[in-house]
């Protein structure tokens, strides 16, 4: 298979990924936007590793690493945009800027 085309794949994923990021107000669309953009690097990653072939696999490797890493950083993404939601009543990122806490 020709280098190009899982990397044109990985273009777009990740394209996909930037349009989310900046176009949604949604905290949880945001969130699995970058995911996605997490993705698109896992893709070129393992895109690499087997277009050299060395044999060390080192481009799955590193992969994984940035799956566990994107795994840790859902999980505390959506634990605060959960406390978001509960303390505010929404998930959108433009009105969670401002998040000083309101005496009653």
């Amino acid at each position: 298979m020709p280098l190009v085309l899982p990397l044109l794949l990985a273009v777009a994923l990740f394209c996909l990924g930037v349009y989310g990021v900046l176009a949604r107000r949604n905290a949880i669309t945001v969130l699995m936007s970058f995911e996605l953009m997490l993705n698109a690097v896992n893709l070129n990653l393992v895109a690499f590793d087997a277009w050299r072939l060395d044999g060390l696999a080192t481009g799955q490797t590193l992969a994984i690493f940035v799956i566990t890493i994107a795994a840790a950083e859902i999980g505390l993404g959506l634990a605060i945009v959960l406390l978001l939601f509960r303390g505010h009543g929404h998930v959108d990122a433009d009105a969670a800027r401002d998040l000083e806490e309101v005496e009653q």
